[in-house]
């Protein structure tokens, strides 16, 4: 199993001040912490787009070129590309620079969206969500496979011949879908048989277990291989040398952002007895100490037989150095650990 992280870089107020970190600050503070990932052997780093005010990063693909040239080993992603509201032809080029500077660790990682804010500002109708995500994709697609390419769609000028250059350092970029749950994106990502990474950030996972059986079974009827098989569980969590202390410092920071977007989306607003719930062994919630992740890893390995676990550890802000003591921990204690455990199972 691979591990990593992703991060949406949010930039929200500090819970025992109410300060905000300036961009500057906060892109400083993710250079430190992607640096840190790879040093303790992490195998990701995915990085979010998003066109709002409490998020710092729109262009992943920026601020994972700054990140190649500072790391050696680490996978650079985008978690997510909104590829719906972007011109497919631009993100494979951004994508393959990436892959360049970094000597082949670029990935994608494309989505729907669940945020909205760059349909409008980059003149893309809602109605078309669907649409617009199917036929980028297929262009993407072809884009990765092929130097010359003709294609004509609805949603994007037609091409006629043309070259798209860099080509990346890899034969071909890893192109994983990310999914929420709906059965539409999953058999669309085993269809083609790429790589699905599944968002997991409220109830029980157990529920989740069907999204994943339909991806192994339409993956397996579209006629692709078994070996190139690759599932992404992506959850949200925080681990500390203390579970209780994990706990209360986390609780604060998450509570802000998942209750602020339940006043935009229609949810209830978080409470602690919900976040205690959700961090029970049977909750989508990993926070605690080293060993409570551990266990629930192992646990959602049972239920899903994931090839990577990325944790989306910085909801809302917290301090640096508990983020860095966080990743260190990933990388150093329960990233070994899992692994050697599963080693022992097989």
């Amino acid at each position: 199993m691979e591990f990593g992280i992703t991060t949406f870089v949010e930039n929200t107020p500090d819970p025992t001040n109410g300060n905000l970190l300036s961009p500057y600050e906060r892109m400083s503070n993710l250079m430190d912490e992607i640096e840190l990932a790879d040093q303790v052997g992490l195998d990701v780093f995915a990085v979010g787009e998003h066109h709002r005010p409490d998020y710092v990063v729109s262009s992943p693909a920026v601020v994972l070129a700054a990140a190649a040239v500072k790391t050696k080993n680490i996978k650079l992603s985008s978690g997510v590309t909104v590829l719906s509201s972007d011109d497919p032809v631009r993100v494979f080029q951004d994508f393959a620079h990436v892959d360049l500077l970094s000597k082949g660790r670029a990935e994608i990682m494309a989505g729907r969206g669940s945020f909205i804010e760059s349909f409008p500002l980059f003149g893309n109708d809602l109605k078309d969500y669907d649409t617009l995500f199917s036929e980028k994709l297929e262009l993407l697609i072809a884009l990765n496979k092929s130097e010359k390419i003709t294609w004509e769609g609805k949603h994007r000028p037609s091409i006629d011949n043309r070259g798209v250059y860099p080509r990346p350092y890899q034969d071909e970029l890893p192109i994983w879908i990310a999914v929420g749950g709906t059965p539409q994106s999953v058999v669309r990502a085993a269809t083609y048989g790429l790589p699905m990474a599944l968002a997991i950030i409220g109830g029980e996972p157990a529920r989740f277990v069907p999204f994943t059986n339909l991806y192994k079974e339409t993956y397996k009827k579209a006629g692709h291989d078994p070996a190139k098989f690759q599932l992404a569980i992506n959850s949200h969590g925080f681990i500390g040398d203390d579970s209780q202390k994990a706990a209360d410092e986390y609780y604060g920071p998450y509570a802000y952002v998942m209750s602020k977007l339940g006043r935009e989306r229609g949810w209830s607003p978080m409470n602690r007895q919900h976040y205690e719930q959700m961090r029970a062994r049977e909750g989508s919630l990993f926070v605690g100490s080293p060993q409570q992740v551990i266990d629930k890893i192992l646990y959602n390995h049972e239920l899903f037989g994931n090839t990577r676990f990325l944790l989306h550890m910085s909801v809302g802000t917290l301090p640096h150095a508990s983020v860095l003591r966080a990743i260190e921990l990933l990388g150093t204690v329960v990233a070994p650990t899992v692994k050697k455990a599963l080693e022992k199972a097989t």
